[in-house]
C-alpha cells in the first residue's frame, strides 16, 4: 500500500475523520484524565495539569497539544502562561456523534437479531 495514498482516508467523510481524531485523542489514559482535570476548572496552565498527575511537563504538553489539535481543548497564549481549557461545544458535539453512531449500529443488529 502506497504510505501517500490510504484508501479508508480517501473514502472516509470529513465528520468520520473528525470523528476518528477525537477517538484518537482520547485513546490514552493519561489525555483522558487531562479531560476530566480540565472539566473542573474554567481554565489552567501546564503546570497546574502537570501538579495534578504523575507525568513530566514535557509529556503533560504533548497530550495537551493532541488534545488541542482534536479540537476538545481550547488553547490560550498569555504572557507568561498559557491556558488550556475544554471546549464544551465540540466535546457535545463529539458525544452527539458517538450516539449516533451506536444508536446507527444497534439499529442494524436489532434487525438481525429480532427478540423471539
Amino acid at each position: 500500500m502506497n504510505a501517500l495514498h490510504d484508501p479508508i482516508d480517501s473514502c472516509a467523510s470529513a465528520a468520520t475523520k473528525n470523528m476518528a481524531l477525537r477517538f484518537a485523542a482520547l485513546s490514552h489514559p493519561a489525555r483522558i484524565e487531562i479531560l476530566r482535570y480540565l472539566s473542573g476548572s474554567n481554565a489552567c496552565c501546564c503546570k497546574d495539569v502537570v501538579a495534578r498527575l504523575d507525568l513530566a511537563q514535557s509529556t503533560v504538553s504533548q497530550h495537551l497539544k493532541i488534545l488541542v489539535e482534536a479540537g476538545l481543548v481550547r488553547f490560550s497564549p498569555e504572557k507568561q502562561r498559557s491556558r488550556y481549557e475544554v471546549d464544551y461545544a465540540a466535546l457535545a458535539a463529539f458525544s452527539g456523534m458517538v450516539a449516533g453512531l451506536v444508536e446507527h449500529c444497534c439499529a442494524g443488529s436489532e434487525e438481525q437479531n429480532p427478540k423471539a
